[in-house]
């Protein structure tokens, strides 16, 4: 079957490449929250623990591919793939969207950044998009819970929720199109109007460097970029399915780049946590002429990541 040979193929490059990316970007996060904690870095670091439970489980769907999209181990280890495979793709884009959240605020409003820049906001928000991503993708698999494993009527092949009933298409493709807007939509429309306001923001301030504007407006770019073709496109599957009351076939294809974003957002994570540093006196939060001890004073932030 040449999805089943893609679908492993593009797997497998996305293991080889986003493992040891994520696991240097987690050692990385680690040390810098160890040394100083923002609520920026925590995010990020809940990003990278997001794509690293993504990667962990991608041997399993390996194996699913290369047979042929059919399930030969347990159901249980169905139930625990779907459900990881997805809840992480989706409390990425959510996490996204909170960390563009965090930059605007940062930038438009620095005073207000600096005294809410405490790490137990970061872990509130994080807890927060993990506990709406976990609880949304439960619903599906405990409606389906008793046919994970449903037989296929050409072959008696078991599969892992690949056929679903005109009457489980009935629920599915409504809850499919709420987890379009509630994690693609929604967090797609913040993600541009902050990274919008922060471009406009940062080119608007003389005192910027060059160089930081460059930085700053790339990083914004690259992560509007990256939504865009990598979380978007899947999304739009849920808004086309439940249009044509059923499950597009290209829906696997597209799946992939959501794969792959995890050997993306290393590189992201990277310039998120570095682009907006306040490391010069012509620091890009001087909205309002602060100084740099005035930023580095005991109980703020010297940068928002």
């Amino acid at each position: 079957m040449v999805r089943s040979k893609v679908l492993l193929s593009v797997y497998i490059i996305t293991f080889v490449i986003g493992f040891p990316a994520n696991l240097l970007a987690l050692y990385a996060f680690s040390v810098k929250i160890h040394v100083k904690a923002n609520p920026t870095d925590i995010l990020l670091l809940n990003l990278t623990v997001s794509d690293l439970l993504f990667l962990i489980i991608l041997p399993l769907k390996m194996y699913e591919a290369k047979s042929g999209m059919t399930w030969n181990l347990p159901d249980f280890l169905c139930t625990l793939t779907t459900f990881i495979f997805f809840s992480t793709i989706y409390t990425s884009s959510l996490l996204l969207m909170a960390v563009s959240l965090v930059r605007y605020i940062a930038l438009a409003f620095p005073i207000t950044y600096h005294r809410l820049n405490k790490p137990v906001y970061g872990v509130a928000m994080s807890a927060v998009m993990w506990l709406i991503s976990l609880a949304n993708c439960s619903i599906p698999l405990t409606l389906y819970h008793p046919s994970l494993a449903s037989e296929t009527p050409d072959d008696n092949a078991h599969v892992c929720f690949e056929n679903f009933t005109k009457k489980q298409l009935d629920v599915l493709l409504p809850i499919r199109l709420e987890f379009f807007f509630v994690f693609c939509l929604v967090p797609l429309v913040i993600c541009v109007y902050c990274y919008v306001q922060c471009i406009l923001i940062v080119y608007s301030r003389p005192r910027i460097s060059r160089m930081q504007k460059q930085k700053a407006i790339g990083m914004a770019l690259g992560t509007l970029a990256v939504f865009l073709i990598c979380v978007l496109p899947f999304n739009i599957s849920h808004l086309v399915g439940f249009i044509e009351v059923k499950s597009p076939e290209w829906r696997y294809y597209v799946l992939l780049l959501s794969t792959f974003n995890t050997c993306i957002d290393p590189i992201i994570f990277y310039f998120s946590s570095s682009s907006f540093h306040c490391n010069s006196k012509k620091s890009i939060f001087r909205k309002r002429r602060l100084t740099v001890s005035e930023l580095q004073r005991p109980g703020t932030g010297s940068n928002p990541g």
